[in-house]
């Protein structure tokens, strides 16, 4: 049905941020803003027909700014941690801020996800583009680094978020999309997801140490608070132990999905309700998928002055391994200069 636009705000630069929102024959809705390229709003109907957000985030545009929550963020250009905040290529050491214990998390202190973006759509099409420049040098990464990133929304309820990128030196990539989802009753607004179930196509995990950052191990999820081969309350999990017998307060986990990674795009897990019938399925081509509950959350006035506490939502984030430049045996996080990085996420949405 097309594409919408209406002002969000004015970030701290001045510039005007416009809201976009594209809504499918189904009535289902995603809104996006061009600070950040950043998903503000998904709206899905449970299995009465009744349209609520599913998607946690903000009422403005200075909360996304300020914000370390990642609502709805595409986190660039590498998502996740690299321990010791640096990596070698080509023999040279490169920095980055280390803004994580010693580690630098989803690419240090400037956030893909507060810049502004190129907006490219066609009123009458269903999807939009977002893309940018980023200098090199930028964030401590090589390379001038051009990528873009396209939503559609099409008939079948699937979100389609496509990467694409292209360096002009040697660097390192790893794409991912931060939205948090809460499929119970009043969507955002529903306290907490531990009664939501989950299962997640993928029989090892990444184990890591006492600052998450990956031992370079794949163990086992069977007989562990982590196994969600088959559908089971994330509550079930908390207080049980991992492979290691540490117990389980939250989850923030690397599962290395079942195949190579280079098969396409395939399913990786499920979240459901059966509050609402709400189902939420993600596929991805790429080798990992992190499982983040909100731990130790608690933030006042978000979207519809929602507080936002522990496990409020659950991301799904699709991946490569973390630091795995920094890691031998994990795949390789590699973009050579010239050649173009692909990679697809789509989010689905049904009800039971």
């Amino acid at each position: 049905m097309g594409i919408t636009k209406s002002i969000y705000g004015v970030n701290k630069d001045g510039a005007e941020v416009t809201k976009y929102t594209l809504k499918n024959k189904n009535g289902i809705e995603v809104s996006f803003i061009d600070s950040g390229a950043v998903i503000t709003n998904i709206i899905v109907p449970d299995r009465d027909g009744v349209f609520e957000d599913i998607a946690l985030g903000y009422n403005s545009i200075a909360q996304y700014e300020a914000s370390v929550t990642y609502f709805g963020a595409p986190i660039g250009r590498y998502a996740n941690r690299i321990s010791g905040a640096k990596f070698v290529l080509n023999g040279k050491e490169y920095k980055l801020d280390q803004n994580d214990s010693t580690n630098c998390l989803h690419s240090g202190n400037l956030q893909y996800s507060c810049c502004m973006y190129n907006t490219e759509y066609n009123e009458d099409e269903d999807k939009i583009i977002f893309s940018r420049h980023s200098p090199d040098g930028e964030q401590g990464f090589p390379g001038n680094f051009d990528y873009s990133i396209t939503y559609t929304l099409d008939n079948d309820n699937r979100l389609i978020i496509e990467y694409k990128a292209i360096c002009d030196k040697d660097t390192i990539v790893n794409f991912t999309n931060h939205s948090y989802f809460n499929l119970g009753k009043g969507g955002h607004k529903c306290p907490d997801v531990l009664g939501q179930e989950v299962q997640i196509e993928a029989d090892y995990y990444t184990p890591v140490n006492d600052i998450l950052v990956p031992t370079g191990e794949l163990k086992e999820l069977a007989g562990t608070a982590l196994d969600f081969r088959e559908f089971k309350k994330l509550k079930d999990g908390i207080g049980k132990a991992d492979a290691y017998g540490n117990i389980v307060t939250g989850y923030d986990y690397n599962f290395a999905l079942r195949g190579d990674g280079k098969e396409g795009v395939k399913r990786a897990a499920q979240l459901r309700d059966s509050s609402t019938g709400r189902i939420m399925e993600m596929y991805t081509d790429l080798p990992g998928m992190q499982l983040f509950t909100a731990n130790d959350m608690d933030i006042d006035n978000c979207k519809d002055g929602v507080h936002y506490g522990n496990f409020c939502g659950a991301c799904f984030e699709s991946q490569n391994f973390p630091n795995a430049i920094n890691t031998e045996g994990f795949p390789d996080a590699v973009l050579k200069a010239g050649e173009q990085f692909k990679s697809t996420t789509i989010f689905c949405f049904k009800t039971f």
